[in-house]
């Protein structure tokens, strides 16, 4: 599959827009290691190659283990990750997926609720509208997935 086009030349605003939300929400307190794991789960959701391919990267590049990179599709199933981990993929999967279930799920907004206040839900809320915003430009143009090398220290 070809590139249809490359958004970020063809409306430089609407990237810069997307680029500005995207470091606003590394402002908001939430841990880089919880977001990298929501990005991803929800590329992998959307089927975003691009995303999924930088998202991993950077996590690795923060220190994220192999091993839960590789168990992020079936993480019901896996015992590495956090309760509040747990909650926040639930939250990402439920919100990504709103389109064909049209709600939220009470039992999944309680458990979320344990590990994040309101703001925190908010803010969590917002990098999963901002990474599926990211997927839905990459595979709507056919973004070419190339070597993504990521800007974060290798730890």
């Amino acid at each position: 599959m070809s590139q249809r086009l490359a958004y970020q030349t063809a409306s430089p605003e609407a990237f810069k827009a997307m680029l500005q939300l995207e470091q606003q929400i590394h402002h908001l307190g939430l841990e880089e290691s919880l977001l990298e794991l929501v990005k991803s789960r929800a590329s992998q959701i959307n089927g975003c190659a691009w995303c999924l391919e930088m998202h991993t990267k950077d996590a690795r590049a923060q220190g994220e283990t192999e091993q839960r990179l590789y168990l992020l599709a079936a993480w019901r199933d896996a015992h590495c990750y956090t309760p509040k981990e747990r909650a926040a993929l639930a939250w990402t999967e439920e919100v990504t997926r709103v389109a064909n279930t049209q709600d939220v799920s009470n039992a999944t907004y309680e458990e979320a609720r344990k590990y994040f206040d309101e703001k925190e839900l908010v803010n969590l809320t917002l990098a999963i509208i901002a990474i599926n915003g990211w997927n839905r430009f990459n595979i709507a143009f056919r973004t070419t997935v190339k070597d993504y090398v990521s800007p974060h220290r290798a730890k």
